[in-house]
């Protein structure tokens, strides 16, 4: 490696490292992937599982764009559930629960088996920066490397310190080491360096558990996945299980705070606001009795279960105390505390749209660093540092997605327009365009996209092509024939929807709420015939149900997207001297002077940017 230049070097295999180092490889990159321990990369560090609300959507975004997120997560998963079925699909989010060993050795294979990517076990000391533009890393041991590009993922691990209890040591996850001078180096350069705090439970012996004593939550009966490209169905799988906490709990709880690092100040970091420590939880709603918490296996071949929902930095002692008042875990065993972890951040607001660093050139900041928290948040943040370090490189236009694009292009976006006050969470409640981005449409949005860039293969597209071709036949099918009241009526009143008194169009029919299309072709032998004719698959059939359904929503988010792009089209030049113009308001300069957006749109969601700042902005752009 002495003289070696790399063309992208990754600093960290966590999720966002493991997700940036593959993509620019695959697009022809020279790429070194350097890390502190080559067994523990894309480590799962909190619970088992990935997806969920909103971050199943964003995995689906990364296989469709090439990622191997939703791959690696198939290939390992014990346990599938589709969340929110009783709302509509654009609520439906996977979530799987993983095999924590496996995960991370199927990671490891997708590394080593990467052509033109090389690894690296060794602690990244500092960047080399020559003139505010990052030229490669010195490691602890003082060996000097290389590259055109650097991408930082570190995670948690950046002046990261542990607690528990009045307990507090060095430390990037328990049992790791943290990384010391690359934050404080950073910060010395002009890029703003904040904390933050994440937490994590118990690890339980689930020898020592009364199951009987919980309610069982088995996964779905017809298991999905979150790859496009996988043809394989779980077999087997493990169910977690429910319990609850209730007074007796909360008391013993509280007789820790007055040795909980987090009440006592001893943390300074900001903490997750929609996942709160148990203590937390129950300080910030007393008035609720009662907690849920769920069980979950870590995997096939260990007893290692993880107790979600009870993320505590409390004393162990209390913790054990108030776990044995549990149901089914009155005799638990601990095999690991809970802890919780302050780490160093950096201020996104200090980013480009493409997460390069607008103070250190060539310089790329990805997942936790810029303050997420969550693997699936990570994961795309990696994906997306890569390819526009690759794109860069080329001198390719940069890959921007927008918000009625992807889940991506709102996490994004948010991160930079806005900032981060405690850690990012993705919910569908941050999107504006949800009916968009539904997880089952992600292959039709962004795999075009995916297979440009050379990171979906021709097949995947092809097949891609071919299955929206289908549904769109299917969808002209629906508009066009019709149900007889004799076929139909007895399922519409098991479903307490009124019969119909002559024929009626499918697609009229399943604008009821009530009526789904894969229970109209079990009860209509003539469709299902016609449909399966037709190459109906079960995904299909869904998304050409969901397509109907909600095809008024569908054309009024695809219009107000459409508005928006009108603000979007209307570009700023980088260099726009802001405190040069008057007509806007004192924080409108200074916002958009630190943010610097590349449009309108961007500039509109930046917080402190008024209407009548927008308004001014288009104006003046239109006379330039």
């Amino acid at each position: 490696m002495g003289d070696k230049v790399y063309d992208v070097l990754v600093i960290g295999a966590g999720h966002a490292g493991c997700e940036a180092a593959v993509a620019a490889a695959r697009m022809g990159a020279q790429t070194l992937l350097v890390t502190m321990n080559l067994y523990l990369v894309a480590q799962m560090s909190c619970n088992p599982a990935i997806g969920g609300i909103a971050k199943g959507q964003i995995v689906r975004e990364i296989d469709a764009l090439g990622g191997m997120t939703g791959v690696v997560t198939d290939h390992t998963m014990i346990q599938f559930r589709m969340l929110n079925r009783s709302k509509g699909p654009a609520m439906w989010s996977p979530r799987a629960q993983c095999d924590k060993q496996a995960f991370s050795l199927y990671w490891k294979s997708v590394l080593e088996n990467q052509t033109n990517l090389e690894l690296r076990q060794d602690v990244v000391d500092s960047l080399i920066i020559d003139d505010s533009v990052v030229t490669g890393v010195v490691t602890v041991a003082g060996k000097r490397l290389m590259a055109r590009k650097v991408i930082v993922t570190a995670g948690t691990f950046l002046n990261g310190r542990i607690h528990i209890g009045e307990v507090n040591f060095a430390g990037g996850r328990l049992g790791e080491m943290a990384s010391f001078h690359l934050s404080d180096q950073l910060s010395a350069a002009g890029i703003l360096t904040k904390k933050l705090k994440t937490g994590t439970p118990v690890r339980i012996d689930g020898r020592s558990v009364d199951f009987s004593k919980m309610e069982e939550q088995p996964g779905d009966e017809e298991p999905g996945a979150f790859s496009f490209s996988t043809r394989t169905r779980l077999q087997n799988q493990l169910p977690c299980y429910i319990t609850y906490t209730d007074e007796a709990v909360h008391s013993i709880l509280r007789k820790g705070f007055a040795k909980s690092p987090m009440f006592q100040g001893r943390i300074q970091g900001v903490g997750p606001r929609y996942c709160p420590s148990i203590e937390d939880k129950i300080e910030r709603f007393a008035d609720r009795n009662r907690h849920q918490l769920f069980l979950e296996p870590e995997g096939r071949s260990t007893y290692e279960y993880y107790l979600n929902g009870f993320s505590s930095s409390l004393p162990e002692e209390i913790q054990i105390e108030a776990l044995h008042h549990l149901p089914g875990l009155e005799n638990a065993v601990v095999l690991k505390p809970g802890y919780a972890i302050e780490y160093d951040y950096f201020d996104p607001m200090q980013l480009h749209f493409t997460l390069e660093s607008k103070v250190i050139g060539n310089l790329y900041l990805a997942g936790q660093v810029n303050g997420t928290t969550g693997y699936e948040e990570a994961a795309c943040q990696g994906l997306m540092a890569g390819i526009n370090a690759v794109l860069s490189l080329r001198g390719d236009s940069p890959l921007v997605l927008s918000r009625s694009e992807a889940y991506i292009g709102v996490l994004i976006d948010d991160l930079i327009t806005k900032g981060v006050q405690d850690p990012y969470r993705m919910f569908t409640s941050r999107a504006e365009y949800r009916t968009l981005l539904r997880q089952d449409n992600a292959d039709h949005r962004l795999m075009p996209i995916g297979h440009r860039l050379s990171l979906v293969n021709d097949m995947q597209y092809q097949a891609m092509l071919e299955k929206y071709r289908i549904q769109s036949e299917i969808v002209d099918y629906l508009k066009v024939n019709a149900a007889s009241p004799v076929e139909v009526n007895p399922y519409l009143e098991s479903v307490s929807t009124p019969p119909i008194q002559q024929k009626v169009k499918y697609e009229v029919l399943l604008r009821r709420p009530n009526v789904q299309l894969a229970d109209l072709i079990r009860v209509i032998p003539n469709l299902m015939e016609d449909l399966n004719r037709l190459g109906a698959t079960p995904e299909i059939v869904v998304q050409a149900d969901s397509d109907i359904k909600y095809a008024s929503y569908i054309e009024k988010e695809r219009e107000l997207a459409k508005r928006m792009v009108n603000l979007e089209n209307v570009k700023i030049p980088v260099e726009m001297e802001y405190d040069d113009l008057n007509f806007l308001s004192k924080e409108a300069r200074e916002k958009l002077s630190r943010v610097r957006p590349l449009n309108l749109g961007q500039a509109s969601r930046i917080s402190g940017v008024s209407p009548s700042d927008i308004a001014g902005l288009m104006v003046f752009l239109s006379h330039r």
